[in-house]
């Protein structure tokens, strides 16, 4: 962690921490909680990079050392009395989606693209956290621009060969599940603070589709993919109504420009995406899947620290919303 991160907060530091309980004691109040029945909690969320998360930490404007001390009524939560960046103890994050570059934890900032950025897991851990009185466990298979027309094919949506190697039709699909059978059979290694109690999979939290949406043919076989995306997780993770949570791919938000080439092209996948968590659309995921509209977490170029469309401009408030938005969406499925 960069000493300025502290040194910069640290004036604000007794405000943000008495903002913070009240915080706190207001979500004690309004949140449901699951007590706990002594299993791990576990979800997976998969995706391509704005599921690896490029929300910056540091530096402003748009991010979370610019948010905290500009909204510390809203966010002071999440730093400690010296301005540090919380680690939740009951939030375990593992993400091996690349070999070479293994990532575990308890959750704080720093599980996004780098130590400097964050992913939806963020948002997502700290709504679930405080929602399970058990642990929680966070398998993230995110890779970035990786389609589900192509590397994330469910096996029943077109027959194709199992894939050996990355670039192979359906090998992120693949590697999901083998990941997610590896940190599972394997807890102790990849979680050292796990007690033996056992382990429940609580659900599956999907981000993806830049790489779909610059496809008109992808776009076109989106929702049926998703649907066979759900189908075949639930058969291969031994889940039969696993929930499962879809966040659109809003990047560009409710104002992209009418004469925008890609303009119909982009809005369609934004509305399959959540056409499947429709239940009237959808009858046979009611009560079992739920979407997220994200175009409403879109910020500009001017309170962000890039212009980077495809990355949501990099904004950490954006990533925040989007994970917390996907956690309470989960928890709205449990409650039912």
């Amino acid at each position: 962690m960069r000493d300025s991160f502290v040194r910069r907060w640290a004036v604000s530091a007794a405000l943000m921490v008495a903002a913070s309980c009240l915080a706190s004691h207001a979500a004690a109040e309004d949140t449901p909680t699951c007590p706990a029945d002594g299993k791990l909690k576990v979800f997976v969320l998969a995706g391509q990079s704005n599921m690896v998360g490029f929300g910056q930490v540091f530096g402003e404007p748009g991010t979370m050392e610019w948010y905290v001390r500009k909204y510390p009524d809203k966010y002071g939560h999440l730093v400690d009395e010296s301005g540090k960046p919380r680690v939740r103890n009951d939030v375990w994050v593992v993400n091996i989606s690349y070999p070479d570059k293994p990532k575990m934890g308890w959750l704080t900032v720093g599980f996004g693209a780098s130590e400097e950025h964050i992913g939806p897991e963020y948002g997502f851990g700290w709504a679930v956290g405080d929602y399970f009185e058990d642990p929680v466990l966070i398998i993230k298979c995110a890779w970035g621009g990786r389609s589900l027309y192509h590397n994330f094919r469910p096996p029943s949506s077109a027959d194709y060969p199992t894939p050996q190697k990355d670039g192979d039709m359906g090998f992120q699909y693949y590697e999901t599940i083998r990941q997610y059978r590896e940190i599972t059979g394997n807890l102790k290694k990849y979680f050292p603070d796990y007690d033996g109690r056992g382990f429940e999979l609580v659900g599956f939290g999907w981000h993806q589709g830049w790489n779909d949406r610059i496809n008109a043919q992808a776009v076109d076989a989106y929702e049926s993919n998703l649907v066979h995306l759900i189908n075949d997780l639930r058969r291969d993770l031994g889940v039969a109504d696993l929930p499962f949570v879809i966040a659109n791919t809003g990047m560009g938000g409710w104002d992209i420009p009418p004469t925008a080439s890609y303009k119909q092209r982009v809005e369609k996948l934004m509305e399959v995406q959540l056409a499947v968590a429709d239940p009237e659309k959808h009858p046979e995921f009611a009560g079992t899947v739920a979407g997220v509209e994200t175009r409403d977490f879109q910020r500009s170029t001017d309170e962000s620290p890039s212009r980077q469309e495809y990355h949501w401009n990099r904004n950490w408030e954006t990533y925040y919303l989007i994970g917390r938005a996907m956690g309470q969406a989960m928890i709205g499925l449990l409650e039912k």
